[in-house]
């Protein structure tokens, strides 16, 4: 193999480089009508559950039915991904969901009862295949490709959340078994592109390296929390998570609060799609307009923006400033997220990329439903405008103590060597300087993120 060292002074890899590589389209096709799938079905679900149900906490109880699986045993799911072939893990969860999902879309088969409890089987495939998918990034693509390539598979996931929110409502007020079946189609061909466009590789996991699955899930932990440079990513990555979806989660009492009442959906549109609109316009211009070098060092100025932009929010601004603010704190985490989700994939040992992608998902989604909940309670007292402009400000205190401790080049590179000494996968040139490092031969690709 021919190693494809890029200087760290040029510029970033291109996505025409990035979707050379054949088997990256296939998995991230794939992953977008997955995701588009998901919150299409969001979106049917929840009209179908409240039609049948006339109850708004049925309905709510279907929209968050899909997180149950990482809050309560996302960890554990991974794990089991790491002791699979990866393509297998991915193709057997994407045909067990379409499955159930099939059942959900047939119109009269279950009460709604029994169709929060498929919801919840189904979404228990979840956590597994995104492991998998995240796992398979770094024998794919490698240096600044792969920091692209997590560029675009965030980018994508932010716009497949709009469109799918988008076409599950317009759908399910035609028909929500209708949006249902279409989920399954997106499932049924998510399989065929992994099967048929990813070629297969060992378990990461050999049998004689099996213990007990709760040992194995304990040792995902240890390996980001007991790894310095994982350690300080996990930290950034959990914070970042405090302070970015708070005006989504409060939106619908901002907007309402903010007009009295008086075009509120409008309001409440326009702030919940400033932060996807904001990270993939940030994913645009900072994935392809900054060279990976200063990229990594404007780490740590984005993770100071992503909760200092919110604070103006003590002033009581209107909802067209606030969704402003709101897109400047999503264009910010654009610029901290995927360049972190590159230098974590790439430091990480090989055998342990599904496990840490467990821990780092469950951390991701619990950080948020703290925030949430937290922010939400302290609305409920003092007035929104205050309780999140103090809530950023205490973000851009933490975030100020986070990035005083962030490692040097020189410990990413050293951690990224040490990395790749245990990937049989791997075969190019070890990195001589800081920054992006080498890439693999164009007929290798893939997908992933945290």
């Amino acid at each position: 193999m021919v190693s494809d060292e890029r200087n760290a002074h040029e510029g970033p890899a291109t996505f025409r480089e990035v979707f050379a590589q054949s088997e990256f389209r296939a998995v991230y096709a794939s992953g977008a009508l997955t995701w588009f799938g998901d919150y299409l079905t969001k979106a049917a679900v929840t009209m179908l559950v409240y039609e049948q149900t006339d109850s708004v906490a049925m309905s709510a109880a279907a929209f968050a039915v899909s997180f149950l699986p990482w809050l309560i045993g996302g960890p554990l799911l991974t794990t089991l991904a790491e002791r699979y072939p990866y393509r297998r893990v991915m193709v057997v969860c994407d045909l067990v969901r379409m499955g159930l999902i099939s059942l959900v879309a047939i119109p009269g088969l279950l009460p709604s009862q029994a169709i929060l409890v498929v919801l919840f089987v189904s979404a228990l495939a979840n956590p597994p295949s995104q492991a998998a998918r995240s796992a398979l990034m770094p024998t794919i693509l490698a240096g600044d490709r792969l920091v692209v390539g997590l560029g675009l598979i965030t980018s994508t996931g932010q716009a497949a959340q709009f469109a799918g929110y988008l076409a599950g409502v317009g759908l399910a007020s035609i028909n929500p078994h209708l949006a249902l079946f279409v989920n399954t189609l997106t499932f049924a061909l998510s399989a065929a592109l992994i099967r048929f466009g990813v070629r297969h590789r060992p378990s990461a996991m050999t049998a004689a390296h099996r213990s007990h699955l709760l040992r194995e899930t304990a040792e995902g932990f240890r390996i980001v929390f007991g790894t310095p440079v994982l350690r300080a990513i996990a930290i950034l990555v959990f914070s970042s998570m405090l302070f970015a979806i708070v005006p989504e989660g409060l939106a619908a009492a901002w907007a309402d609060k903010q007009s009295n009442g008086e075009n509120a959906p409008l309001a409440q549109a326009m702030i919940m799609a400033a932060s996807p609109v904001g990270f993939i316009l940030g994913g645009l211009v900072i994935g392809r307009g900054i060279r990976p070098e200063l990229r990594q060092r404007l780490i740590r100025f984005f993770a100071i923006l992503s909760p200092l932009a919110l604070v103006p929010a003590l002033l009581n601004p209107p909802a067209p400033v606030v969704a402003l603010l709101t897109a400047i704190t999503g264009f910010a985490v654009a610029g901290l997220m995927p360049v972190a989700n590159g230098l974590f994939v790439r430091a990480l040992p090989h055998g342990y990329r599904a496990r840490a992608f467990g821990v780092m998902g469950t951390g991701t989604q619990v950080m948020q439903g703290v925030a949430v909940l937290l922010t939400g309670l302290l609305a409920n007292r003092y007035s929104i405008p205050l309780t999140v402009g103090l809530w950023s400000l205490a973000g851009t205190a933490l975030m100020l103590i986070t990035v005083l401790k962030w490692p040097t080049p020189d410990r990413f590179d050293a951690a990224i060597v040490e990395a790749r000494r245990s990937d049989p996968d791997d075969e190019s040139e070890q990195p001589a300087t800081s920054g992006p490092q080498s890439r693999p031969p164009t007929s290798q690709a893939g997908v992933g993120s945290m």
